[in-house]
Formats: structure tokens, C-alpha cells, sequence
């Protein structure tokens, strides 16, 4: 349980370095390479602890192996970890973690500051249901 309290605070603590400099996002992105190398390499490492912590509680609740990453998100979602339609949706974040990792060259601002930027409040979503069904 120790190990899912760590993760969820790392991932919490990337969220909040995003959500610091995600107002510059358009002005920065294309212009300024460290930035654009911060946002990217904070995005990985949110989408892929996330992805560990799903594996965690799976692991703590002796849930069946996940055979993908998103297979991850999905089996929180039938054991009733996360809400069914939730995790339907948030196993993207698996595609995502994986586009990050071997296409990160091909993506643009507007993808980034405006699709993958309003969507960080699934990821608060996603550590409260955790959270509230393992009772952290």
C-alpha cells in the first residue's frame, strides 16, 4: 500500500509542475525547446504513473494480469476501482503514454495545449476513484 501512496504523490506532484506552466503553453511550445522537452517529459511521466499505479492496485488486489496498458485501466474499471465508462475512456491514456515514447518529434502545439492540457482533470478523476475504492 506503501508503494500506491508513493505513486499517487509523484503523480500528483507532476500535475501540479503542468498545471504551473500550462498558461504558457501556446505563447512556448514551439519556440523554446527546454519547455516544450518539460511538458513533454511531465506528460510522459504522468501518463506512464498512472499507468504504473493502475498496475499497483491490480497487484494489491490480486486482480487478474493486465496484458496491455490499457488492459490496466480496464480491469479497475470491471473490479469497480473506477467508474466502468471512466475507465473506458482513460485507457487512451495508454495510446497516449506509448505516442509519447516513439513519437514525440511529431507532435504539435495545438494537440498538446489544447487536447492533452484540458484533459488533466482525468487524471485528478483517476487518483480520487483510486483513492476512494482502496481507501487511501
Amino acid at each position: 500500500m506503501e508503494r500506491i501512496r508513493q505513486k499517487i504523490g509523484k503523480i500528483k506532484e507532476h500535475l501540479t509542475f503542468i498545471h504551473s506552466v500550462k498558461e504558457e503553453c501556446f505563447e512556448k511550445f514551439d519556440t523554446d525547446k527546454i519547455y516544450r522537452g518539460a511538458i513533454l517529459h511531465y506528460l510522459y511521466l504522468l501518463a506512464d504513473g498512472c499507468l504504473v499505479l493502475a498496475e499497483l492496485v491490480i497487484k494489491e488486489k490480486n486482480l487478474r494480469i493486465p496484458q496491455t496498458y490499457a488492459d490496466s485501466i480496464d480491469i479497475l474499471g470491471e473490479n469497480g476501482i473506477l467508474d466502468r465508462n471512466f475507465a473506458y475512456d482513460f485507457a487512451q491514456i495508454a495510446g497516449f503514454r506509448n505516442f509519447l515514447s516513439h513519437d514525440y518529434e511529431k507532435i504539435e502545439a495545438e494537440y498538446i495545449c489544447r487536447k492533452v492540457m484540458n484533459k488533466l482533470n482525468d487524471i485528478d478523476k483517476f487518483i480520487v476513484q483510486i483513492e476512494e475504492s482502496i481507501n487511501i
